[in-house]
Formats: structure tokens, C-alpha cells, sequence
């Protein structure tokens, strides 16, 4: 079975228009990556717990914020690797610049036999909706397609 993760796109409107909250992964692996890297907060659902009780908690884990007001369903889609990914639209504000990710262990190097601690975000920032579609995953840039109809609907 694939894995599945829920998260939040969080959105705002500002004098930019339609802006979309990403967060950058930690370690290093994406130390060096940018632009097709950056994504929702998201994460693995944990035994029991339902969709949208995961999406908040993964992003509050990752950005250190607990988010407030009414998220909406947005939409599922699977990513390259074959993960399912649900998301919640919500509507808010944040300093992307204050965001405290909790962090994660791995060997590093590999083969090395080094525990090296990383955050899971190492940083998050407002996109436009055209800067997101060129930062984003591309497996989850149908979700801005999806937030898009909803806000316009």
C-alpha cells in the first residue's frame, strides 16, 4: 500500500494577489535544491488519526505554528514516488521567517555511522501563484490548480 501524508496550503491574499505559503525540506539531500522542490507541510498519518487532524498537526511540527480558522478539502494527488498526498486549503497569515521545524535523524554520511540531526523544513517563504508553479513539486502543483477553482467557484 502507499504511503499517505495530508497537509495544509496555506493561502493569502495580499497587494501581490493569491500568494501560497512552501516550505523547503531540511537535510541534505535538498540542501541544494530549489526550484521543483519546494512543497506543502505535510506529513505521514499516524494509526487512527483522521485526514485533516494530521494535516494540522504535520504543520505545526514543521513550522512551529499552530494554524487557525476553517481548512477545506482541496484535493488528493500522488507524487512521483507513489505517496499519496491530501491537502486542506486554509486561509491565514504567517512570518515565514520565524517558522522552528522539529527535526529528524539520519546517518550522514552515509555509511558512515554518524547520527546527524536536520529539521524537516529548513525554510518556508510566500510565493505568488506563478512562482509557486515553478518552486512546487511537480506532483503537487495540481493542488494550486485545485485552489484556484475553489476560491474562483
Amino acid at each position: 500500500m502507499a504511503e499517505h501524508s495530508a497537509g495544509i496550503l496555506l493561502y493569502r491574499r495580499g497587494s501581490n494577489g493569491l500568494e501560497v505559503l512552501l516550505v523547503h525540506p531540511g537535510g541534505p539531500f535538498w540542501r541544494r535544491k530549489d526550484a521543483g522542490a519546494w512543497q506543502i507541510p505535510k506529513g505521514k498519518i499516524d494509526e487512527g488519526e483522521e485526514l485533516l487532524e494530521a494535516a494540522l498537526r504535520e504543520f505545526e511540527e514543521e513550522l512551529g505554528v499552530s494554524p487557525t480558522g476553517t481548512a477545506r478539502p482541496l484535493g488528493r494527488v500522488r507524487q512521483a514516488a507513489g505517496k499519496l498526498v491530501d491537502a486542506f486549503a486554509l486561509e491565514g497569515d504567517l512570518d515565514a521567517d520565524a517558522i522552528a521545524s522539529t527535526n529528524f535523524e539520519m546517518e550522514w554520511p552515509p555509511k558512515s555511522g554518524a547520527m546527524r540531526s536536520f529539521p524537516e523544513v529548513d525554510r518556508a517563504a510566500w510565493f505568488t501563484m506563478a512562482e509557486a508553479r515553478e518552486k512546487m513539486l511537480v506532483s503537487q502543483r495540481p493542488l494550486l490548480d485545485q485552489l484556484e477553482e475553489q476560491l474562483n467557484g
